[in-house]
């Protein structure tokens, strides 16, 4: 998919560059966001290559972010976003559970994170304080990191942790019943990546099969939302 051409930019909005590798849900969002009166999208892009391209040319007052991209993982464009541009605002964006991400979209530099089912008003809301500076989070995962914080995480979330950003988005699809071909078709990635990813995961969790990396993959991902 191809940057959009950037449009006008109307004086006194503040300008947003949207990366979704989903056009119609792509050109939803801006739709939504277009229709607010303080808000404005300026540019979009369906590839992290894409974006960085156009935010590079564009020069936003905000980006906002898919974890799932062809090319690459969300967070990896959210760390290369930060190393240009630190004081640029990012908002993850994601169908991805938060209570998986917003940790690591946190380390990676994002300000905020907030779930597409959530009501477009809270959405609006995100934006607008990643735009000012702000840290947006929900209440429940504000709860979880100071938590985490009291209590230093748990052996089996530091195992976790030694996951790469993309093989923690294969490891959760696992945890949610997904085959390699359906992790396949949902990443636009060969089934022989995804196998080599499922490979270094069962290497770093220290599992000696597929059914193992099944079984603790579901326990992992049930965890983590009892939190």
């Amino acid at each position: 998919m191809s940057a959009k051409t950037p449009k006008p930019n109307p004086q006194g909005k503040k300008q947003l560059f949207l990366v979704e590798d989903h056009p119609v849900t792509r050109e939803g969002f801006a739709q939504l966001i277009n229709y607010q009166s303080d808000l404005h999208v300026c540019g979009q892009a369906g590839s992290a290559s894409k974006a960085i391209v156009g935010i590079e040319t564009i020069k936003p007052d905000g980006v906002i972010v898919d974890i799932s991209l062809a090319e690459s993982n969300g967070l990896e464009l959210i760390k290369h976003i930060k190393a240009r541009y630190p004081s640029l605002g990012v908002l993850v964006l994601s169908t991805h559970d938060e209570s998986l991400y917003a940790e690591r979209a946190l380390r990676a530099g994002a300000r905020g994170y907030v779930m597409k089912q959530a009501p477009t008003s809270e959405v609006m809301k995100a934006i607008r304080e990643i735009l000012a500076g702000q840290l947006y989070l929900s209440d429940a995962i504000r709860t979880k990191l100071v938590q985490k914080q009291l209590h230093h995480g748990s052996q089996r979330g530091s195992d976790v942790e030694r996951l790469s950003d993309r093989e923690l988005e294969i490891f959760e699809l696992i945890g949610n019943g997904q085959t390699t071909r359906q992790i396949s078709d949902q990443l636009h990635l060969s089934v022989s990546t995804i196998e080599t990813h499922r490979a270094h995961i069962k290497e770093k969790l220290r599992l000696t099969n597929a059914v193992e990396l099944v079984r603790r993959a579901v326990e992992w991902v049930g965890d983590q939302r009892q939190k």
